[in-house]
């Protein structure tokens, strides 16, 4: 008798393997890179920035999608990363809860969304123990405004985190102003960005924190130096040659890094959770550190 396979026993063999590889891909994304995030340290030249305000830390995270049994773990590794860096803000650019998909079929769907926006209660808790020299300053994002954008908001607040929908807040040091802004959501709120702006002089700094990062094209033509944003998980799988499959709505042309649109910087976070599937490909969870520069030194 032969010892080499039939070829249909190497078909089996072949599917069998083929099976275990994907099995294994899949587990490696769901055990290991979806629950280790990455720390990404870059510093930011500004040209409106004063000299007094160089060397300013802000620690990014975003879209969280809280859930007990997946996003929580790389949320506390998360947190306890952050708190070792100690920096001067954190900002939370939106994105705490998962609003369930909407079925055009039922009539009545804030049943379910109010009761997915629950989960800011215990992702509020794992948040209030972020430690930061200055604060911790949030924004919402199209599945908190689509949940119970009222709720989201009242829970963050109750545990000492401002949520910041279309208006700003000034810094000083030094007789020197930086303003902190915060829109409401692009796709889910009313965001105004010339109520957000209204107020702060000429030539003052800017830095927005604004969910969707495509809206920097429209963002580009105010005055603002740095719009932090997340919303895009950055694909949240990304595949070898072809980069990320899907991307959501204004996400799609910025979906992670750094950028400059004319005289606007633009960084994108790739999240810290996931959606939908609780996966990551090549696309890790990302705590992003910018440390600003002067350029007027």
């Amino acid at each position: 008798m032969s010892s080499f396979p039939t070829r249909r026993k190497f078909l089996q063999l072949g599917a069998a393997g083929a099976a275990l590889g994907a099995a294994v891909t899949v587990g490696d994304g769901v055990i290991f890179e979806a629950n280790q995030p990455q720390l990404v340290s870059i510093e930011v030249p500004l040209t409106r920035l004063p000299e007094s305000w160089d060397g300013l830390r802000i620690a990014q995270l975003s879209d969280f999608h809280y859930d007990d049994h997946f996003s929580v773990v790389p949320l506390r590794k998360a947190i306890a990363i952050v708190n070792r860096m100690q920096p001067d803000w954190v900002v939370l650019t939106g994105d705490f809860v998962t609003s369930p998909l909407r079925d055009p079929r039922r009539r009545n769907t804030r049943g379910g969304a109010r009761a997915a926006a629950k989960a800011i209660e215990p992702c509020a808790e794992l948040l209030a123990q972020l430690r930061a020299h200055s604060g911790v300053i949030a924004i919402l994002g199209n599945h908190d405004v689509s949940a119970d954008a009222p709720h989201v908001t009242a829970v963050l607040q109750s545990h000492a985190i401002p949520v910041l929908c279309n208006r700003s807040i000034p810094l000083e040091r030094e007789s020197k102003r930086l303003w902190l802004s915060g829109v409401d959501d692009v796709l889910e709120g009313k965001p105004s960005l010339d109520l957000t702006l209204s107020g702060i002089p000429p030539g003052e700094p800017v830095i927005l924190l604004a969910h969707e990062p495509d809206w920097a094209d429209y963002v580009a033509k105010h005055p603002v130096d740095l719009q932090i944003s997340g919303h895009s998980h950055g694909g949240q799988i990304r595949l070898p040659l072809i980069g990320a499959p899907y991307l959501p709505v204004l996400g799609r042309k910025y979906p992670w890094g750094l950028r400059r649109i004319g005289p606007l910087t633009l960084y994108t976070n790739c999240g810290i959770g996931t959606i939908r599937i609780p996966m990551r490909l090549n696309c890790p969870p990302e705590i992003t550190l910018f440390t600003l520069r002067s350029a007027q030194k």
